[in-house]
């Protein structure tokens, strides 16, 4: 009788044994978790802002690693620069890329926030901008693809509403804004780019 007894003990001790055990090992872990977290969220920049992907330098004018080091280094948004300059946030970071010229007072005010001397500024920056060269066509990130996805979905839906608005011809990428603004709702947050454009008609010839 305590043969079969013990027997029986041995074969449900540890079917209670270890459901107890885990359930008394997952607060540590849990706090462990948590521990890690509060940690990391500590040690956390206060403020994320974007820097150069190394991978595009060789495509890139010299003035783009110089004006993103310091851009890093004193942890300024485009927003903060674009503030300075008095310019849109977009534009500035075009600038950045080489894909805008820069006029002597952007010179100037990049200089002074930045703390990059005048004179490699205008060294670096005195050429005619090489534009285009960065894309890659289809483009691989994937942010930058949902862009040109938008085009692929509803270039011709555009084209149709833009002739019937205006005629026949184009929307200028030269005589051109752009701006990107953050709305937020009860549905979440929400990215909306403006794209202004100055109309220009066929000519006949």
């Amino acid at each position: 009788m305590a043969a079969a007894s013990s027997a029986l003990s041995a074969r449900i001790l540890p079917r209670v044994v270890a459901p107890v055990a885990s359930r008394l090992a997952r607060p540590a872990f849990s706090s462990s978790i948590r521990q890690f977290h509060q940690s990391s969220n500590m040690t956390a920049p206060s403020q994320s802002i974007a820097t150069l992907d190394s991978s595009l330098v060789s495509r890139l004018p010299e003035s783009s690693p110089t004006l993103f080091e310091a851009k890093k280094a004193k942890n300024l948004s485009f927003e903060a620069i674009a503030t300075k300059l008095g310019r849109e946030e977009v534009a500035v970071a075009a600038l950045f890329y080489g894909q805008a010229r820069a006029s002597p007072e952007d010179i100037k005010k990049l200089s002074e926030l930045l703390e990059i001397p005048v004179d490699t500024l205008e060294t670096q920056l005195s050429g005619f901008p090489d534009r285009g060269r960065i894309l890659d066509m289809p483009p691989k990130d994937p942010l930058i693809y949902r862009l040109y996805e938008i085009v692929q979905n509803y270039g011709y839906a555009y084209k149709a509403v833009l002739n019937e608005k205006f005629g026949d011809g184009i929307m200028s990428a030269i005589s051109f804004s752009t701006k990107v603004e953050k709305e937020t709702d009860d549905k979440g947050e929400w990215a909306k780019i403006t794209l202004r454009g100055k109309w220009l008609p066929y000519s006949r010839f």
